[in-house]
C-alpha cells in the first residue's frame, strides 16, 4: 500500500509557507475541557457537592462539572499560545486544590475506587429550567448506560484556523462557494480524514489500559487480572474508548454521515426525534430522561470528533450548527495524560496541530456506511489490542495493513505539515513531536498505555497507580508560586458566577414541560431546514 497519491497539497503547503503567509498558521486556536474525578486520599470517590468556593457549576466560564458531581471539568479560553494550555491548566487547578481539603484531583481517564452505582451523585446545575435540563439530561444518562459510566474521564482538544486562512485557501482552490459555506465544507472534510485515521491517537496517547474491579462490577466483560483488584487485557491503549467506556450498543446502528453540514444534521435531527422502544419504560414514570429517543440530545453520540459552533442562549448545539455554520472541531478520543499535571503533553498538542492540518490538506472523498463501521472497527481493534505486534487494520480501501507500517505511512506523510509548521512558528518542536510518535510506532514500550501496563506488572494497582500521579501533582501544583492576577481573577471569577446564577434563578421561569418542548422544537426547525 501507498499514500503517495494521497498525499496533501503541496501547492497549498508553498502557499502557506510564504513568509507572508505565516501568520496563518500561527492563528490556529487551541482550547482544551479536562476532566478530572474529586477522589478521597484512600482512592474512594468523593460523594460532597460541588464547592460553592469554586462558584457556581452552571455559570463559571472555566471551573464546572461534567456528568457526576463528583466529575470536575476545567475549560481553558481559546488562544494562539500553545503553551498556555498548560499554563491555564495547571493554574486552574492550584487554585481549585485551595478549596479541595483533602481530595486529589484523579489524573486517570478510568474512575477510582467506586461505590454502588445509585450511590455516585449525578451532577446539580441549580433550580433554573436551564440548570434542570442539565441535570435530567445525565439523569437520563444514568439510567440508560449506568451512572458508572459517568465518572469516565478524558480531555477533548478544541481547534480552529483563522478566517484569513480559509480565504488563502479558498482563493487557491478557486472556489466559487461563499466563504462560509466553503469553511464548513471544508471542516467537515478534515472530520472525514480524521475519523479513517484517528486510530493513530488512541495508540499514541491511549493511557487507560485498565480498570479498578470496582468499575465492572456485576457487569459482564472480558478482562483479566494484571495487579490487585486491577483488570485490563495485556495489550490495550485506552479502554475508555472501547465497550467499557462511552460506547453504546443501543447507538450501534446509529450512521451519522459527515459527507455535508446537512447529511449530519439530519442523521442526528432522527436519532433525537426516533422512539427507541427499550427507553420508554425507564425511570418509572419519573421526568428522569429528556426523552425516549436514541439519543437526548445531540450531545449524547459518543464521536470521536464534533464540529462545533457556539450557541446562543437556549440554543441547540445542532441549530448553532444548521444556522451559522461550522466555528471549530473538538477532539473528543484523548485520555488523559497520568504523567502531566496538566492532562496533556506539550509534545501532543504539537502532534494533534500536525495531524488535524494533515487531514484538511490531504484529499478526502466522501464517506459511506462500510467505511462508518470500517473506522469504529479499527477504533476497537486498537482500544483493545493496539500494542499486539503486527495488529492489522482496515484501509479505506478495505485491505488489510499492519497498524505500525500504516501508522509509519502516515506520519511519513505528515513530514511536510511538521516542517510548515515549524517554519512559521520558528520552532523544531512540530518536527520532533513527528520523531516521537514514530518511535512509539517503532516500540510500543514507549506508549503512555504500556508504562502503565508495566506499572501494574510490578504489582502496582490501578488505585495505586493513580494516587502516586495525583499526590505528585498535587504536590508539584503546590510547589508553584502563587499567582496574584490569576488568583485575583478565579476570586472574581467565582464571585460573578454566584451571582449570575442568583440572577438566573431569579428570573421567573416558564414551566418546564413547555420550556422542553420550546427546545425540542429547534429540532423539528432544524431538520425541515437541512431536509
Amino acid at each position: 500500500m501507498t499514500l503517495a497519491h494521497h498525499a496533501p497539497s503541496l501547492r497549498l503547503i508553498k502557499a502557506l509557507s510564504k513568509t507572508n503567509n505565516s501568520a496563518l498558521t500561527q492563528g490556529i486556536l487551541r482550547g482544551v475541557e479536562k476532566e478530572g474525578l474529586r477522589v478521597l486520599p484512600n482512592g474512594t470517590l468523593s460523594l460532597t457537592p460541588h464547592s460553592i468556593n469554586l462558584g457556581s457549576a452552571l455559570t463559571h466560564p472555566h471551573i464546572t462539572t461534567d456528568f457526576s458531581e463528583s466529575l470536575l471539568e476545567y475549560i481553558t479560553a481559546p488562544t494562539h499560545l500553545d503553551l498556555q494550555l498548560q499554563d491555564d491548566l495547571t493554574q486552574l487547578q492550584s487554585f481549585s486544590y485551595q478549596h479541595l481539603g483533602n481530595e486529589v484531583i484523579w489524573p486517570m481517564s478510568m474512575p477510582c475506587a467506586l461505590p454502588s452505582d445509585e450511590q455516585i451523585p449525578v451532577a446539580q446545575y441549580g433550580t433554573s429550567n436551564r440548570a434542570k435540563m442539565k441535570t435530567v439530561y445525565r439523569e437520563g444518562l444514568g439510567l440508560r448506560y449506568g451512572r458508572t459510566m459517568q465518572t469516565v474521564a478524558g480531555l477533548h482538544y478544541n481547534f480552529s484556523l483563522p478566517r484569513a486562512f480559509w480565504a488563502l485557501i479558498h482563493h487557491q482552490e478557486l472556489s466559487t462557494q461563499p466563504l462560509d459555506t466553503f469553511i464548513t465544507d471544508k471542516y467537515f472534510h478534515l472530520i472525514r480524514n480524521f475519523r479513517r485515521y484517528y486510530w493513530l491517537l488512541i495508540y499514541l496517547f491511549g493511557a487507560s489500559p485498565a480498570v479498578d474491579a470496582s468499575f465492572v462490577k456485576d457487569r459482564q466483560h472480558n478482562l483479566v487480572a494484571l495487579a490487585p483488584n486491577t483488570l485490563g487485557l495485556p495489550y490495550a491503549t485506552a479502554l475508555r474508548m472501547g465497550n467499557l467506556g462511552y460506547q453504546s450498543s443501543a447507538q450501534s446502528s446509529l450512521f451519522v454521515c459527515y459527507n455535508t453540514l446537512k447529511s449530519y444534521t439530519t442523521t442526528l435531527g432522527k436519532a433525537i426525534h426516533t422512539p427507541y422502544p427499550e427507553y420508554e419504560n425507564l425511570g418509572n414514570g419519573k421526568l428522569k430522561q429528556l426523552n425516549t429517543s436514541l439519543l437526548q440530545i445531540e450531545n449524547e453520540f459518543y464521536s470521536a470528533i464534533r464540529p462545533k459552533r457556539t450557541a446562543h442562549n437556549n440554543e441547540t448545539a445542532l441549530t448553532a450548527l444548521c444556522n451559522r455554520g461550522v466555528e471549530y472541531l473538538e477532539v473528543r478520543c484523548l485520555d488523559l495524560d497520568p504523567f502531566e499535571a496538566s492532562g496533556i503533553a506539550h509534545s501532543t498538542v504539537k502532534f494533534l496541530d500536525v495531524f488535524l492540518v494533515y487531514c484538511l490538506l490531504k484529499p478526502s472523498p466522501a464517506c459511506d456506511k462500510d467505511e462508518f463501521i470500517h473506522t469504529q472497527d479499527n477504533q476497537q481493534r486498537v482500544v483493545t489490542q493496539g500494542r499486539k505486534a503486527n495488529l492489522g487494520l482496515i484501509t479505506p480501501t478495505g485491505d488489510e495493513i499492519s497498524l505500525k507500517n500504516w501508522g509509519l505511512e502516515l506520519t511519513t506523510d505528515m513530514t511536510a505539515i511538521a516542517e510548515l509548521l515549524d517554519k512559521n512558528h520558528s520552532t523544531e518542536d512540530y518536527s520532533a513531536a513527528l520523531t516521537d510518535a514514530r518511535n512509539k510506532l517503532l516500540d510500543p514500550a514507549l506508549t503512555p498505555s504500556a508504562k502503565i501496563a508495566d506499572a501494574h506488572a510490578k504489582g502496582i494497582s490501578h488505585i495505586q497507580f493513580g494516587l502516586q500521579q495525583a499526590n505528585k501533582h498535587k504536590n508539584n501544583l503546590a510547589e508553584l508560586a502563587k499567582n496574584e492576577e490569576y488568583d485575583s481573577r478565579y476570586q472574581e471569577m467565582t464571585q460573578e458566577s454566584l451571582r449570575l446564577l442568583a440572577e438566573e434563578e431569579s428570573q421567573v421561569q416558564l414551566p418546564f414541560d413547555e420550556y422542553l418542548a420550546n427546545y425540542y422544537q429547534q429540532y423539528q426547525t432544524c431538520c425541515d431546514k437541512a431536509g
